[in-house]
């Protein structure tokens, strides 16, 4: 696939994987029909070992975005000086496409609940993550994605929507923003709001990424578990989302029961379908770049 320029006015990289141990062979044994990775920056804040040989080699084959999952921007204690460091220093290796994390809170008095918590919408959270995004932001000397994450409890302190609040802190801290589809949906069916609402509401020139993955249907709600394909309505969320942002790029995710590459590459080949329809039919749009 040819690169096509975002909306945000950068270079589209096109449709990627995220990166798992288990699929290292593949890509190292021969080029595959994925045209971007991104890896957990995490699992390569290290000082060496085999992980880091992995990505070097790969680094050579592959163009790499970072995504973390442990920044915590939400965090009322402040943000982890010693990780911020070990942070830029990986991205002074990787030399990344973009670095991301999630829009959340990780844990308290130094603890890990290792998972993404949301915040309440209000303003006083407002006002902590955007002078979090501009430390972090100073200190990478780069803009930074933020993604917005699935939830399953609300804050009676929350004043505007969720959408609202992503907006405001991307404009505000003048980050950007890594836009996860199944998210949506699996916020929007927990709490009973329209996804496309929320899709409609953030601005065009910030979505910098598209994140697409499965989730596990409990019935009366559903968890964002990435251990199945991506579902029907996600697909439709996504067709949606690409009518209103255009060329951005958009990667898969699968952290768990995860297949063969053959497999996740069909889906990801799906996605460049849909795109491409949506681009062959004029719905998209170019517009005006904001960097």
């Amino acid at each position: 696939m040819n690169p096509a320029t975002s909306v945000t006015g950068k270079t589209s990289p096109g449709f990627g994987l995220g990166l798992r141990p288990v699929h290292y062979a593949d890509f190292l044994r021969e080029p595959q029909a994925v045209d971007w990775l991104e890896i957990i920056s995490e699992n390569y804040m290290i000082p060496g070992g085999k992980p880091l040989a992995m990505l070097d080699a790969i680094l050579e084959r592959y163009p790499v975005a970072m995504h973390g999952v442990s920044l915590s921007v939400g965090s009322t204690e402040g943000l982890d000086a010693a990780y911020l460091a070990d942070l830029k220093a990986l991205a002074n290796h990787v030399q990344p496409l973009w670095i991301s994390d999630h829009l959340c809170w990780t844990g308290v008095q130094g603890r890990n609940s290792h998972d993404l918590l949301p915040l309440p919408y209000s303003e006083e959270a407002l006002r902590l993550v955007v002078r979090h995004v501009d430390q972090v932001q100073n200190t990478l000397g780069q803009r930074i994605l933020l993604e917005n994450v699935s939830s399953y409890l609300e804050y009676r302190s929350s004043e505007i929507s969720e959408w609202a609040f992503l907006r405001q802190v991307a404009e505000q801290a003048d980050c950007l923003l890594l836009l996860d589809v199944n998210n949506i949906y699996v916020s929007g069916i927990n709490h009973g709001f329209d996804p496309i609402a929320f899709v409609n509401h953030l601005p065009v020139e910030r979505v910098q990424q598209i994140h697409l993955a499965g989730h596990s249907d409990h019935g009366d709600y559903i968890v964002d578990t990435h251990d199945h394909p991506v579902a029907e309505p996600v697909w439709d969320l996504y067709r949606h989302a690409c009518s209103r942002f255009g060329e951005v790029a958009t990667m898969i995710e699968r952290d768990d029961n995860i297949p063969e590459l053959d497999r996740l590459i069909a889906e990801l080949d799906r996605a460049r379908a849909i795109a491409a329809g949506m681009r062959g039919s004029g719905v998209q749009k170019t517009r005006e770049a904001v960097l």
